[in-house]
């Protein structure tokens, strides 16, 4: 069954299996070290728990079988990270709750709802109070703004939105998004990022992973641009990794502006 609200489950689960990366990170991050059984092994994020907990797949290549050896009371997927064919065929024997997350609001609401669904509100309500301080202080240091293009993927070139978590991180860092008039994650070519002609350009960590030699080949065609290889999970992790995202990003956000 797909969970629709957190008073769904009456007992706090404790056979949890994530299908999401940054939910895996912050899972750990409220204490839920014994009750997560299950992991992807895009969850890189703690490092221990690739050891220790069973990999059921990728994110969109979920292992059903390892899932259904698991028999978990919890599994907790995403809108976007995971296929739905493969979440409701879950559904169909395992409470379900799938997130939507489309921007800074709707993350800090997710971890509002895992933490009441796995009764860990009160370390949950600690992290939201760093986090939403760390995201003040970021604005705080955005006060030069500078338009941007935030790449991630390569053959074909592809960038974000104005409906993604990215658009809104680079918002608060005084990041103006060149495509956010765009949805979700167009594919863009190269005479269009000339003709945008952003300041600084964002070649992100992950999911391509951008190398110097990328900034070289593109700087040539961009000469008036700043490149920057920048952490991709700063910008585009919800969960617990937003409280080093935004500390990232005020750290190093006015160096890209200058």
């Amino acid at each position: 069954m797909i969970l629709s609200n957190v008073h769904s489950i009456k007992e706090p689960p404790r056979r949890i299996v994530s299908l999401v990366p940054s939910q895996t990170e912050y899972l750990h991050a409220i204490g839920l070290e014994n009750e997560v059984i299950g992991i992807t092994r895009f969850c890189v994020h703690p490092a221990h728990w690739r050891k220790v907990k069973v990999n059921i797949g990728g994110t969109k290549d979920v292992r059903l079988d390892r899932i259904h050896a698991l028999n978990p009371d919890l599994i907790i997927a995403n809108k976007e990270e995971n296929v739905k064919a493969q979440v409701e065929a879950l559904a169909a024997h395992y409470p379900v709750w799938v997130t939507d997350v489309i921007d800074v609001a709707s993350a800090l609401n997710m971890m509002v709802d895992l933490g009441r669904l796995t009764n860990k509100i009160e370390p949950a309500n600690q992290l939201l109070d760093q986090i939403r301080q760390a995201l003040t202080e970021l604005e705080q240091h955005a006060f030069n703004t500078a338009s941007a293009a935030y790449l991630i993927w390569k053959d074909p070139w592809m960038t974000v939105g104005g409906d993604t978590f990215i658009h809104d991180m680079m918002n608060r860092a005084g990041l103006l998004n060149v495509f956010g008039s765009k949805t979700r994650y167009p594919v863009v070519e190269l005479d269009e990022l000339q003709a945008r002609s952003p300041e600084i350009v964002l070649l992100s960590s992950e999911p391509y992973p951008f190398r110097a030699t990328h900034v070289e080949t593109l700087q040539e065609i961009l000469p008036n641009s700043k490149l920057v290889l920048v952490d991709g999970e700063s910008f585009s992790w919800y969960g617990s990794r937003m409280l080093h995202g935004a500390r990232y990003l005020a750290e190093h956000g006015r160096a890209w502006r200058s």
